[in-house]
């Protein structure tokens, strides 16, 4: 029963990865309520993510095709931000990764529901500064931020995919949502790739309930991409703060 609730589950988690990131907010819970821990439900994440964020690439393959090569650089400053992340996951004990859970899972929700007016405001000043209309500049902005940013995605998986949407607003691809999310997805796999080689061998992930949502996960990334423009966004989005909302709640009352 537990792997058909995860490979349904995984089946939502990949195709709202691959529509704007969040995923894991619904996925992280559930991994929780099957019995999972805490620290070992979220290393587990990311062989999770990492079939949807493959099947979805494949999906937006002809935008990515669009992305003008220099995007790509953005992919160093990704890989070592994910390897200070996990490294520091590796390292952190169950008791310690219980205490910031709850904290952890809020700012992944504020996130999350700040993302729209987040985006228009970067997409408001890129067009509203001379200083970010060289590619270079927005490059170096962008790879800057994507450090931290990917630590977090490597310390802590859910929250990464639409933050990583707005910032992408600096470069010159803030015109076309696509080619945004084709470079968002080719992160994501980075990050959990990344997480995943400096996790190996530490017992932290649960491979046989991780692969069981990550198949659902591959299959929910690839149909996600190819339908994002015809499902509404607006009931997902209040649906996933409701429930992430509630699992912060529900984790701090329970650890304090």
């Amino acid at each position: 029963m537990h792997d058909i609730i995860l490979f349904l589950a995984g089946l939502v988690v990949g195709g709202m990865n691959a529509i704007a990131g969040g995923g894991m907010l619904i996925g992280f819970p559930i991994l929780l309520a099957v019995g999972i821990p805490a620290l070992v439900a979220n290393a587990t994440t990311y062989i999770i993510v990492l079939p949807g964020g493959i099947s979805a690439t494949y999906g937006y393959r002809k935008y990515l095709r669009r992305v003008p090569r220099q995007y790509l650089l953005l992919l160093i400053p990704t890989v070592i931000g994910a390897a200070i992340g996990s490294t520091v996951l590796r390292h952190t004990s169950s008791s310690t990764f219980e205490n910031y859970v709850p904290g952890l899972v809020f700012v992944a929700v504020v996130l999350f529901a700040a993302q729209p007016v987040l985006y228009s405001q970067l997409h408001r000043n890129v067009h509203g500064s001379k200083q970010l209309k060289s590619t270079r500049k927005a490059l170096l902005i962008t790879g800057l931020v994507v450090i931290p940013l990917s630590a977090y995605g490597g310390f802590f998986g859910a929250g990464f995919g639409f933050i990583m949407l707005a910032f992408l607003g600096f470069t010159r691809l803030h015109d076309h949502i696509h080619r945004m999310n084709a470079l968002k997805n080719i992160m994501t796999i980075c990050i959990a790739s990344t997480s995943l080689a400096c996790l190996y061998g530490s017992h932290l992930i649960d491979w046989r309930h991780g692969l069981v949502m990550g198949t659902g996960c591959l299959l929910g990334g690839y149909y996600g991409s190819i339908l994002t423009q015809k499902i509404p966004s607006h009931a997902i989005r209040i649906m996933v703060i409701i429930i992430g909302l509630g699992t912060a709640t529900y984790l701090g009352l329970r650890h304090y």
